[in-house]
């Protein structure tokens, strides 16, 4: 599959993940969001910056629900709840979030 994104073609896969996290902008992620319906917020980047700076610095590392809960507790000053993400990310915000942030499929199962 192919998605168009300000006249650039960005090859996806099946489920719409980008086949390069390297295609991925700022501009992509709000295609992605848009085509996931979501208007992105400043607690969505908050969590798409998070999701590629852990993917990116930790070995291609993608943290479970339960990290990504602790460690948005710090960000934002208050502790969030799974249900909380869940409003951000209602597919999953570790597989719909880990899409708009153009990572890859997260295949495990389960948040913690």
């Amino acid at each position: 599959m192919t998605i168009e994104i300000n006249g650039k073609t960005i090859e996806t896969t099946d489920h719409g993940y980008l086949v390069n996290h390297l295609d991925w902008d700022e501009d992509v992620a709000r295609g992605l969001a848009q085509i996931e319906g979501i208007a992105l917020t400043d607690k969505h980047w908050d969590l798409i910056r998070y999701l590629r700076e852990q993917y990116l610095t930790n070995n291609q590392h993608q943290p479970m629900e339960r990290a990504v809960l602790k460690d948005m507790a710090t960000l934002w000053g208050t502790k969030p709840t799974s249900k909380d993400l869940y409003t951000l990310f209602p597919l999953a915000p570790t597989k719909q979030g880990t899409k708009i942030a153009g990572l890859p499929e997260v295949l495990r199962k389960g948040g913690y």
